[in-house]
């Protein structure tokens, strides 16, 4: 019987799909309920079956022509991830939604965009060193700015209060449905 010689394993296939949406978080559960992965946490509310994909470094899921990305690296490493997911599946940068915590909005927030500068945020850095551009989308859920004395690290990694993440969810889902700009009306129009 013929099998691989142990220096060539082919990867698992991916299934089809012409859309990224990615949750942005750090794995583990001291992690699960901070201000950094309301990615994450917006991901999760997909009723979804996730797999863990160790040669992507990413666990994902499929919905329809979407597939559905948690980094498994920590947050400044997330672009390893999503870069690889892109160019196996020859998805353009305008087709992936990354969700991510936003301190320059307040808390609860979620606005839609495309492009522009990091802010700061290095899982946005990342993405963008991996993508080669800036252009791709955005679902950003405010978190607000820390406490004067409370540095921004220990910020983000505390306890979430309001994560909006179903509204986050919904808001990446419309953007693959409707498109940008159409997500971007019928969103933040809910939250004046």
């Amino acid at each position: 019987m013929f099998s691989f010689p142990r220096f060539f394993r082919p990867r698992p296939s991916l299934p089809d799909a012409s859309w990224l949406i990615v949750g942005l978080g750090n794995p583990g559960p001291k992690y699960e309920s901070t201000r950094h992965n309301v990615g994450f946490l917006a991901v999760d509310d997909y009723d979804a079956d996730w797999s863990h994909r160790p040669e992507y470094r990413a666990e994902t899921a499929t919905l329809g022509d979407v597939l559905l990305v948690r980094p498994m690296t920590f947050m400044n490493l997330s672009g390893e991830a999503v870069g690889a997911l892109a160019r196996a599946l020859e998805i353009p940068a305008d087709h992936v939604v990354v969700i991510h915590d936003e301190l320059d909005l307040p808390a609860g927030t979620v606005r839609l965009k495309a492009g522009g500068n990091e802010n700061g945020h290095n899982g946005l850095k990342s993405i963008t060193e991996h993508l080669g551009t800036r252009d791709y989308l955005r679902v950003r859920i405010g978190i607000g700015r820390p406490p004067a004395g409370v540095p921004v690290p220990d910020y983000v990694l505390g306890g979430v209060d309001k994560p909006m993440s179903a509204e986050a969810a919904e808001a990446a889902r419309l953007i693959t449905e409707v498109g940008l700009q159409k997500a971007q009306n019928e969103i933040h129009l809910r939250q004046r």
